[in-house]
């Protein structure tokens, strides 16, 4: 099969029927094998009915139920299980992703050798309060990853080769670093692509200001695994040393400072009056606090059962 497309959604009754039609007209225009993989994650309207109408008429269309809504990330990571083609294409199903994008993000893996392709909306269709934080979002997310030529993190519209999906694992609210999960995987080709960005058509957006602080909060906890999450003694171990020896130095010279006052019988008040002498003893005790911390997380890591778990692309 050539192409899997991934399709998650929340209450889009309305846009599943012209999403699929277009998706089925550019696919036959271009003689693609295929399949959609509509995941229902937890929707209050019909959406589910019309995917049932739609997989009774249409062998390609696939669908996915989840009780209650979980979020993105858990409803592509099951999307992605799915999924049985070449390339796996993922879109939102509000119809602002433009499914006449396929043949070229399709050409973008197969001929090209991208193993990951992200859609790039230089020209969009939202508000002011929405664009402006996408931007710093963005920004900010370029400068942690290190992947430079990404300006569109966020964007639904995206395709993979299949070995990324099969060898990431998406969840909690990571769907928005996927290019990242992907270049940790050691899946470092990683391309762009200018999309069309539509106009919302029906409903309304499910996405609210939240997301953007809850964002950075996620690409800190993935840097900081990615980078110390096999190794966290290298961290902890490192601060706790420097702010243990800090506050050590800072302790010696109050004591050397005190004997040499009294045996010079110049008077002094109690080194333990001076508030350099907690400042010390506090700095002391975080810094053993976190030097146990790493050696704790150490620990933990070694004993963890994939600690040996390194992805071998192949073998002869």
């Amino acid at each position: 099969m050539d192409i899997s497309v991934v399709i998650p959604l929340y209450n889009e009754e309305e846009s599943l029927p012209e999403l699929y039609a277009w998706i089925e007209r550019v696919m036959h225009a271009n003689d693609f094998t295929f399949e959609v993989i509509f995941v229902n994650d937890g929707s209050t309207d019909h959406s589910w009915d019309v995917i049932q109408k739609l997989a009774e008429t249409h062998p390609e269309v696939h669908g996915i139920k989840f009780r209650r809504n979980y979020g993105k990330s858990p409803a592509l990571y099951c999307g992605f299980k799915q999924a049985q083609g070449d390339v796996v294409i993922t879109m939102d199903a509000d119809l602002q992703d433009s499914p006449d994008e396929i043949p070229g993000l399709f050409k973008m893996i197969k001929i090209d050798g991208f193993d990951l392709v992200s859609g790039y909306k230089q020209k969009r269709y939202d508000p002011l309060s929405k664009t402006l934080p996408t931007k710093l979002f963005n920004a900010t997310a370029r400068k942690i990853s290190g992947i430079k030529n990404l300006h569109d993190f966020n964007c639904g519209l995206k395709a993979y080769r299949k070995d990324v999906v099969k060898n990431i694992e998406v969840y909690g609210e990571m769907h928005r670093y996927i290019p990242y999960l992907a270049k940790n995987a050691g899946f470092d080709r990683i391309g762009e692509k200018v999309v069309h960005h539509q106009a919302r058509k029906y409903g309304s957006s499910k996405f609210g200001l939240n997301r953007f602080f809850n964002g950075y909060l996620d690409l800190i906890t993935l840097w900081f695994l990615s980078s110390f999450g096999r190794k966290p003694m290298h961290v902890f171990g490192f601060l706790g040393t420097i702010m243990f020896f800090i506050g050590f130095v800072a302790a010696v010279i109050l004591g050397v400072d005190k004997i040499y006052a009294l045996a010079n019988g110049i008077p002094q008040r109690l080194v333990t009056d001076s508030p350099y002498f907690y400042i010390a003893l506090t700095m002391m005790i975080i810094g053993t606090q976190l030097f146990l911390s790493g050696f704790i997380g150490d620990l933990v890591s070694r004993s963890s059962h994939d600690r040996n778990d390194y992805k071998i692309e192949e073998e002869i």
